[in-house]
């Protein structure tokens, strides 16, 4: 790997090196979502409100699908970025090995599991009649596109537990352009409708995806994934499974709460459906860029413990809660200052633009309170611990969501989009406090002082 890519995060001031790495990171999530966005602004402004409304309401349930394995590109990460810092190179081209083909093994298993159940699930979630057909379409598609996806994930866990958030933001530059491009051609041009814009997305992914596995490929350092050697290796895909398995299970807990709140807006018609699929396209926006300060801390306090430098634990989270409440109040204030003209690259339908503004300001207002929520996790996870986010998200998140969805939602009073929407940030700040309370008691448990090997070479 070009030294030019990588980055030590065990050594150096801290706050400078946590906007180095998280800036290409963020912007290559943002590009994602652009890009993700153009689906929704293509079939919204030139095929209709239902199309619209199909393509983003099946973003929960895509998200449940894929957050299970997905979250095992957090444990490569982890596994990764203690390898890369602790100087152990055998070890690191195992993990690396481990992880590439668990991506595509899982990424196979995506697809049997994505075109079988998307109906049922899509039923089970109460789509309208006049949406389920183009939700069905989309998902059948979308999911052809799980392998690529998968080892993109887990390419990019492997390049960022060396520093390296440069080269995934490029390449997904180039693809998210051919994904635009293909909307149009698609769309405008051919016609086709919600099965163009999945396509497109797919095709993206593979450009993304191949991109990534040659940069492996071709390094000639640390990161060579060498394709004579390609296997699993079981001691590394149980630590993988011991930090990913649990922060996949999160994800999926999160989804499965997203999902039942899906179920409960599409009661409310295919307008509001809409309009809650422009507000959560924006949202997004606001929430990517949130989530790189929680993929910064994962990274940085990998490689902080690989290395055995405890005495920055606290540093780097308390840099990056900063970072993340100022980008959240900043990020969510601007959308709902310009929120109607944001709104207008999605629909020209005022009902639809209604219900969307009136979720905007409930999610994004106090959106600040999931970015730390996150952020906090990102520690416990670079440290190590995984079980115990995922119990406090169990209880906290999904928990509270349902429960409230199962009780009070069921009351004439509560029974509105308006009270649904203000259990995200409740949760958020019920599920911050645990996990809080978490990090101080795993905090305790680890050395005050460097160890003794790192403080020599500092």
């Amino acid at each position: 790997m070009s030294k030019s890519y990588e980055m030590d995060m065990s050594r150096g001031a801290i706050f400078p090196k946590l906007l180095a790495f998280s800036l290409p990171l963020m912007l290559s999530g943002i590009l994602q979502l652009l890009f993700n966005a153009a689906d929704v602004i293509v079939v919204g402004r030139f095929v209709g409100s239902d199309q619209m409304a199909a393509v983003g309401s099946t973003s929960s349930l895509i998200n449940l699908i894929v957050n299970f394995f997905g979250g095992l590109s957090v444990g490569v990460s982890v596994l990764a970025a203690q390898n890369y810092a602790a100087g152990q190179g055998r070890e690191l081209s195992k993990t690396i090995s481990t992880a590439f083909m668990t991506a595509l093994l899982s990424g196979l298993l995506l697809i049997l599991i994505g075109t079988a159940l998307a109906r049922p699930l899509l039923e089970l979630m109460g789509s309208p009649s006049n949406v389920i057909e183009y939700s069905t379409i989309y998902l059948r598609i979308y999911f052809l596109g799980m392998p690529a996806l998968m080892v993109y994930d887990f390419t990019a866990g492997i390049l960022r537990a060396a520093g390296d958030t440069k080269r995934p933001l490029y390449y997904q530059l180039a693809a998210g352009a051919v994904n635009v491009a293909l909307n149009l051609l698609f769309v405008l041009v051919l016609r086709i409708g919600v099965a163009g814009v999945a396509i497109s997305t797919t095709i993206s992914q593979i450009i993304s995806a191949f991109c990534l596995f040659l940069v492996l490929v071709r390094d000639k350092g640390k990161l060579h994934l060498d394709l004579k050697r390609l296997r699993i290796y079981p001691d590394k895909l149980r630590s993988i499974i011991r930090v990913g398995l649990p922060a996949g299970l999160q994800g999926t807990v999160f989804s499965l709460s997203n999902v039942v709140i899906q179920s409960a807006i599409n009661s409310f018609g295919s307008v509001a459906m809409a309009g809650a699929t422009a507000s959560q396209n924006i949202e997004g926006f606001v929430y990517i860029a949130m989530n790189s300060i929680y993929q910064t801390n994962l990274s940085f306090t990998s490689q902080n413990i690989g290395a055995g430098k405890y005495s920055r634990i606290n540093r780097i989270l308390l840099d990056c809660l900063g970072a993340v409440t100022l980008i959240g109040l900043v990020l969510g204030g601007l959308v709902n200052l310009f929120a109607p003209q944001l709104l207008t690259f999605y629909t020209t339908d005022p009902e639809v633009a209604r219900f969307a503004r009136e979720r905007l300001f409930l999610i994004t207002v106090p959106y600040f309170l999931c970015g730390i929520m996150d952020t906090i996790v990102g520690s416990l996870r670079g440290i190590g611990y995984s079980l115990e986010p995922m119990l406090v998200s169990l209880i906290g998140a999904c928990g509270s969501r349902i429960l409230f969805i199962m009780t009070l939602f069921q009351l004439p009073y509560f029974h509105s989009l308006h009270w649904l929407y203000i259990g995200y940030p409740v949760s958020w700040a019920l599920t911050f406090a645990c996990h809080l309370a978490t990090f101080i008691v795993v905090r305790r448990r680890l050395p005050k002082t460097d160890t003794p090997e790192t403080t020599a070479l500092s």
